[in-house]
């Protein structure tokens, strides 16, 4: 049971990563348009960042690769990504991503202290440099 939590867990906090990431690279134009009319300076420079953070980031979490050193920059970008582009607290919409974005950010520091779990990279990694 312990293996199949670890792996759900990963999966569920993933999940929004690795689809959003994919969406940015698939629309990258696009999204370099949504970071400028957000007034993100450099978004030559920002967008492939954004992209690297979440898919690859999300790709690793998946997999439970690395998972103490990633979750704690997912972690960050989370929040940050809650200031940028959920700070209208007059919306009620961008009030609930806001807190989500708090509570995700809350997951991801529990990886970086727990590790990833039994099924996974870092454990196969563990066990083999034992």
């Amino acid at each position: 049971m312990d293996k199949l939590i670890s792996v759900l867990a990963r999966l569920l906090m993933a999940q929004i990563f690795i689809i959003s990431g994919w969406q940015k690279l698939t629309g990258f134009s696009g999204t370099e348009g949504y970071f400028s009319s957000l007034g993100i300076p450099m978004v030559g420079v920002v967008t492939p960042l954004v992209i690297l953070i979440e898919l690859g980031g999300g790709l690793a979490m998946l997999f439970g690769f690395k998972v103490r050193w990633v979750a704690p920059i997912l972690a960050l970008f989370t929040v940050g990504t809650a200031l940028i582009a959920h700070m209208n607290f007059a919306d009620h919409n961008q009030v609930i991503n806001f807190m989500k974005n708090l509570a995700i950010a809350g997951g991801f520091l529990a990886f970086a202290k727990y590790g990833a779990g039994s099924a996974s990279i870092d454990a196969m990694n563990n066990k083999s440099s034992s």
